[in-house]
């Protein structure tokens, strides 16, 4: 059980309700995090921002973002982000197998040396950022540019920083239509409410 309560589009902002609408129309849900966040407005808005930058920006494809992102989730065994990243991660081209046995990345074939490099960073982040040495980094640099390196370290610093959120909340994961508009009532219920 989360340990705080998720806001419903009734009572939020307008401002923030329009941003719940929009998420819901991309997602079919408004995350359970997100409707959490909404405590506090200027977070929230701010940190939809971001999260939209950080996804749909640049040049690093966003199915190595999402790849990272899962492996960042799982190393910080984060059960909320892995329902729904696991899941997008899957629908952009990643197999169950790769994302069921992704800890053994290093000896799988199936992976780039491009991915290898990204999922890499991905771990050394999450458990010791101070820890990417300089041969890491030359590695990096031979498959990436400096404006993707930051695309990358942005996509698993924020989903550190989400991982712990969530964490911290014990946040369930969000189910289809959670969070959505209200749905309008039965013809026969609405009838009987007059």
């Amino acid at each position: 059980m989360s340990r705080i309560s998720r806001l419903d589009r009734s009572e939020v902002t307008p401002g923030i309700s329009a941003l719940f609408d929009k998420v819901y129309a991309q997602r079919g849900n408004v995350p359970n995090m997100f409707r959490a966040m909404a405590h506090r407005p200027e977070i929230f808005s701010t940190m939809q921002a971001h999260f939209a930058a950080v996804l749909s920006t640049g040049t690093v494809p966003t199915k190595l973002k999402e790849l990272i992102i899962v492996r960042t989730s799982q190393v910080n065994e984060t059960p909320y982000c892995l329902a729904s990243h696991t899941i997008l991660a899957r629908n952009l081209g990643w197999t169950d197998d790769q994302l069921a046995h992704l800890a053994d990345w290093p000896r799988r074939d199936d992976f780039t040396p491009a991915e290898k490099a990204a999922l890499r960073l991905a771990e050394t982040v999450t458990r010791d950022a101070n820890a990417v040495s300089d041969e890491q980094f030359a590695e990096l640099r031979g498959f990436y540019s400096e404006g993707e390196i930051v695309e990358l370290l942005c996509a698993i610093g924020l989903f550190n920083y989400f991982n712990r959120f969530n964490n911290a909340l014990r946040m369930e994961p969000t189910r289809p239509g959670e969070g959505g508009p209200p749905q309008p009532a039965p013809a026969a219920e609405a009838a009987a409410a007059r």
